[in-house]
């Protein structure tokens, strides 16, 4: 059903009005998402788009909720002009929002989602709820210091990206880096100077990652990068890209009186073998064989 048209048999289980979309600062639309606050998955937040969403267990799945309760392909959100809505896939258990099966309705700030043993809330961007999340999400999911996502996150945003590779046969690689001689720097110029070259990296990390992945900080000097959709040539050439530049713009930094450099692994997607456990290990693999040869470069996993 398009936005205006009178609501379906499906639609009375939300009576107020339709969520609207809300502008950010810049000016740009902002989604409504959903946050899954009960069972597998506690935690986890989507944004709704227009693309279709997809909730399920499988490897597909845009939001996976891996328990044996969800269906391979169990329900699908989307956004439909100012309006969100919510459709069944035909999921075994049924798809329930505030204790009612459906099969496609519009959706309304607040309601309760039921997904197999897991319940998602739907929240509006024009709610103050939403703002309470945002708050709460980012002290979760990002590194202080740096404002990249934590491990957690990291690891999270990874879990599936294997499987879809190998599913759609697209390309993936995977980087861990690491600022090299960092304890030297804490060791003699303070944990205020080591901060300092965390915060200038961190800039580095995520300008050269752009929108098209995902960079972030696993703790101390330790770093990640994963990059869908880039094959092997081209995920080294944009580790050596980055290496360069911190090796050179970091020295504009302040009170940067001593050279600082990163030393890089890498690993590419390996459908026949690999998990995502598997890929990280092997591009830490690489990176203790950067380390050992000489830091500051780049060295990609063996296969």
């Amino acid at each position: 059903m398009a936005a205006g048209d009178p609501p379906g048999p499906d639609d009375t289980a939300s009576t107020t009005q339709p969520t609207s979309l809300t502008r950010a600062g810049d000016g740009e639309l902002r989604a409504a998402y959903v946050v899954v606050v009960h069972g597998e998955g506690l935690g986890t937040r989507a944004p709704i788009e227009a693309r279709p969403m997809v909730v399920g267990r499988g490897p597909e799945a845009h939001l996976r909720i891996d328990h044996g309760s969800v269906s391979r392909r169990h329900c699908e959100l989307w956004r439909d002009g100012d309006v969100y809505r919510i459709r069944d896939l035909g999921s075994t258990n049924r798809t329930l929002v505030n204790e009612r099966p459906i099969e496609e309705m519009r959706l309304t700030d607040g309601d309760l989602i039921v997904v197999g043993k897991s319940m998602l809330k739907f929240i509006s961007r024009a709610s103050v709820e939403a703002r309470f999340q945002d708050a709460l999400y980012e002290l979760a999911t990002h590194d202080p210091l740096t404002g990249l996502p934590n491990r957690r996150h990291f690891l999270e945003r990874t879990d599936a990206e294997p499987a879809r590779a190998r599913q759609a046969g697209r390309p993936l690689a995977v980087a861990i880096l690491d600022l090299d001689r960092f304890k030297a720097i804490n060791d003699r110029h303070g944990h205020a100077r080591g901060d300092d070259v965390l915060r200038h990296f961190a800039v580095l990390l995520k300008a050269a990652a752009g929108d098209t992945s995902v960079a972030a900080r696993l703790g101390g000097e330790e770093f990640a990068w994963l990059l869908p959709e880039t094959d092997p040539d081209t995920a080294h050439a944009r580790c050596e890209a980055l290496r360069v530049a911190v090796r050179d713009l970091m020295r504009a930094a302040p009170h940067s009186d001593e050279a600082v450099t990163v030393s890089i692994g890498l690993a590419a997607f390996d459908a026949a073998r690999d998990d995502r456990l598997g890929l990280l290990q092997r591009a830490d693999q690489a990176l203790y064989e950067a380390k050992r040869g000489g830091r500051d470069r780049t060295v990609f996993a063996r296969p």
